[in-house]
């Protein structure tokens, strides 16, 4: 006898076999409880962004001097996959991207450590500022956002962004938080706007004014004073608390009187000029018609390993016991993204498409065989999902829609041991009748074992491939070759452990009439008795002595002519190829890019003109614009690094969707639907418009990339028109884009050096006033203990600051 009869004679009896069976279903249950569940894998999608200023430098300088010295220093970094650069007018952005799987803190710690160990690389004197690492990973993605909103046209942006930052400390003690950031809101600033006409009367100069806010806002402990047999400590100060301290300031004297703040300059402290712009959009609902308001958004991640669901949950709870104390009555909270919900619902769906393909399974093999063979097959997929569930927590995965595909797509293939085990033991009951069911159990097994065994490595050798995969489709993926790989050698275990004890103890012994003896076929009942006619006129013509042969040849090639129409549908066009099916979603994004230059005032007017067409549309519910900022971002964003788009020329639409089930149209009909109006609203701006959906899959930077290679700048540019003209050209190519930067309409100031230093006027003063002027610089923060300290800004007007003579 082979080792799969001896296993299942040695289980068949043992009473450790019920206890077993008891251990495989708690630890499946104990995984159902503890696995965190999310809608996405988790993978290891380590990047970081190295930032580099180099204030005042050209692109040129920048490419030359600091990104390509820098690609350099980096590329040497074990694990890096990709070095990127972009080259801007004074900075350069490095982007590291380590090879999927590589270890976050690992990685991160070698690249910090290659930056440190290369801070000389460059002279001190050059004007290059010090790196700035910013890491990225899949869990800087948020999984809740907020978008707090007023009706009342009193609440603005302003007073949002406050509330928003006293949520951000309740919202931080959420068990399982990460970060808790506000996007959108002027922010707070004690805004100092230079009069030229007065400071010139005053005879003060902009370096005055910095000088006296630096150097007045100093305080520290001076030491210790010993009297009395006592040492006191003595601190000097005190700090700016306010902008009436500020505001009086004496920054000169004149005419033998002190010149004071507030006489050259107006001072108040309040939100700076706007540099970006965020709304809530509302559909139409009833009687109240479409509108927008004024809005933050509040971005919640979760930490690694945490469940999305209790997260999210968490954090909708708190939000709701803060209603009327923290936020005021007058301040909407609109739940803008939850991705707890959506995996919650994904997993729920999977959930019930597992029990109903093991329930079909389990009737299957009640129709054929009986209700007792029914329930052994049932009871033994039952303990091999359980035990997969547990295999599956113990290696990593989480519950997502991918791992939980994994086990519906193993269904077919892991009931199939059970019934090869239970069919022959009832068919031994059938040939061995004078045998009970302890001595035909071993037999039984040992018949089909070997067949067994081989079927479920053959199995496991066709998926196991798919986990060696390279890129993100990999680790993406890799749930279903190891989930199925543990789920088949699961259910060979249990086949020939935990089946056998089950039969002996629910199998009985068959009728007479059922029993097969010498001439004489066991009798047919039920479907059996209907099927066989069926199936004997079917295969009776194959297997005939004269024509069975011309009729197997004749089925051949049927088959073969069918699997040549299967393969001819993708070559005709009939059947698309692709990765992965569409995702129903509930949101899309629209991405705006205006032509270089653009004031963010113009930006958002395209904004509102795509936002007012979307609100029109029965599918959606609202919509939040971001105007010279970006949105929060998804996996999808992450990757292609939408977090890096700022300026004035930048905007994008986080478009909100009704419920899949309360609409019949998918996400993706509707984002197709929608794209040829936006882009036509694009057009009247000369925007850059594209419609981007959440992907079903990992993401990528898009579906067709060409990376262009050469030394010269011009002649880059220069292939990659010609390469977009052609991607322009070819039917099915949608929203093409490159990633070269356009130059903004530029004016140039050149300080007159020999005049310069004849006046006794440096032109580093020259540039830093200049620089002030238009731009603001922040010079002192108040102490006043806000978690965002406001800046003292020196900074013309901004009725002032669109005519160069006002700052000459």
């Amino acid at each position: 006898m082979g080792p799969s009869g001896r296993i299942a004679a040695f289980f068949q009896s043992a009473r450790i076999t019920p206890l077993l069976a008891l251990v495989a279903l708690l630890l499946g249950l104990f995984a159902v409880m503890v696995t965190p569940r999310e809608e996405e894998p988790q993978i290891n999608v380590t990047m970081a962004n190295v930032l580099i200023p180099f204030p005042g430098a050209a692109v040129r300088d920048v490419e030359q001097m600091v990104a390509g010295p820098a690609e350099q220093v980096l590329a040497q970094i074990s694990g890096v996959e990709h070095v990127m650069s972009v080259s801007q007018p004074g900075l350069a952005v490095i982007t590291v991207q380590f090879k999927v799987g590589a270890a976050r803190t690992e990685a991160l710690v070698r690249l910090y450590d290659t930056v440190n160990s290369n801070a000389d690389w460059l002279p001190k004197g050059l004007g290059v500022l010090d790196p700035i690492i910013k890491p990225k990973g899949i869990d800087d993605v948020p999984i809740v956002t907020l978008t707090l909103y007023g009706k009342d046209a009193a609440t603005g942006p302003y007073d949002l962004e406050r509330v928003a930052h006293s949520l951000e400390s309740d919202l931080k003690r959420v068990q399982g938080t990460r970060e808790v950031t506000t996007l959108g809101g002027p922010s707070r600033a004690v805004m100092v706007e230079i009069d030229p006409a007065r400071m010139a009367g005053a005879g003060v100069i902009v370096p005055d004014l910095r000088t006296a806010l630096q150097s007045a806002n100093l305080g520290l402990p001076v030491g210790d004073l010993v009297a009395g047999n006592r040492a006191v400590a003595v601190e000097s100060g005190p700090f700016l608390k306010s902008a009436s301290d500020v505001a009086e300031l004496v920054v000169g004297v004149h005419a033998g009187k002190p010149v004071f703040l507030r006489d050259v300059a107006t001072v108040r402290d309040g939100p700076p000029p706007a540099s970006r712009y965020v709304w809530y959009g509302a559909a139409a609902r009833g009687d109240a018609p479409a509108a927008d308001y004024p809005a933050v958004t509040l971005s919640i991640t979760k930490k690694p390993g945490e469940n999305a669901i209790d997260v999210a949950n968490a954090v909708m709870r708190r939000v709701e016991s803060l209603r009327n104390t923290v936020i005021p009555a007058d301040v909407q909270v609109a739940e803008t993204r939850n991705y707890g919900a959506t995996a919650n619902d994904k997993a729920k769906k999977l959930i019930e498409k597992l029990l109903f393909a093991t329930a079909s399974v389990v009737a299957l093999v009640f129709i054929a065989l009986g209700r007792r063979e029914a329930a052994i097959v049932g009871t033994a997929v039952i303990l091999t999902l359980t035990v997969t569930l547990f295999a599956s927590w113990a290696w990593g995965f989480t519950l997502n829609r991918v791992s939980l595909f994994a086990l519906i797509f193993s269904i077919g293939i892991l009931v199939d041991d059970a019934i090869v085990v239970v069919e022959n033991i009832h068919r031994h009951q059938q040939l061995f009748p004078g045998k009970t069911l302890t001595e035909i159990i071993p037999g039984a097994v040992d018949e089909v074992g070997g067949p067994t065994i081989l079927a479920t490595l053959a199995v496991i050798a066709a998926l196991l491939p798919m986990a060696f995969v390279s890129g993100l489709m990999g680790p993406y993926m890799s749930p279903i070759p190891i989930n199925a790989s543990m789920g088949m050698l699961l259910s060979l275990a249990i086949a020939f452990m935990v089946t056998p004890w089950l039969a002996r103890l629910w199998m009985k012994a068959l009728p007479a009439e059922d029993v097969a003896t010498e001439g004489r076929a066991p009798a047919a009942h039920g479907l059996a008795a209907k099927l066989g006619p069926l199936f004997e006129r079917v295969f009776r013509p194959l297997l005939d002595d004269r024509r069975g042969a011309r009729n197997r040849g004749f089925l051949g090639l049927g088959i073969l002519a069918l699997i040549a129409m299967s393969v001819a549908l993708p070559a005709t066009g009939l059947v698309l190829l692709k990765m992965l099916p569409f995702d129903n979603k509930s949101e899309f994004q629209v991405i705006v890019d205006m032509p270089a230059g653009t004031p963010v005032e113009q930006t958002a007017a395209v904004l509102r003109d795509l936002g007012a067409y979307l609100v029109t549309q029965p599918e959606v519910t609202d919509y939040q614009a971001y105007a010279g900022t970006a949105a929060p971002i998804n996996f999808n964003g992450l990757v292609r690094q939408y977090y890096l788009r700022v300026g004035g020329n930048v905007g994008d639409l986080q478009v909100n969707l009704v419920d899949k089930h309360e609409r019949s149209a998918q996400s993706h009909a509707i984002a197709m639907r929608v794209r040829p109006a936006l882009q036509k609203i694009g057009l009247r701006f000369g925007a850059n418009i594209k419609v981007v959906e959440v992907p079903p899959g990992p993401p990528v930077l898009s579906p067709i990339v060409a990376e262009i290679y050469g030394p010269e700048a011009d002649g880059r540019q220069q292939v990659a028109k010609a390469v977009r003209a052609l991607f322009e050209k070819t039917p099915g190519l949608v929203d093409v884009d490159d990633s070269s930067i356009a130059t903004a309409p530029k004016k140039m100031l050149l300080v007159d050096r020999q005049k310069a230093a004849m006046l006794g006027v440096p032109q580093q003063a020259i540039v830093t006033t200049l620089r002030a002027g238009l731009a603001g610089e922040a010079t002192a923060y108040l102490h006043d203990q806000s978690k965002y300290p406001a800046a003292a800004t020196l900074q013309l007007a901004a009725d002032r600051q669109g005519d160069l003579n006002e700052l000459l």
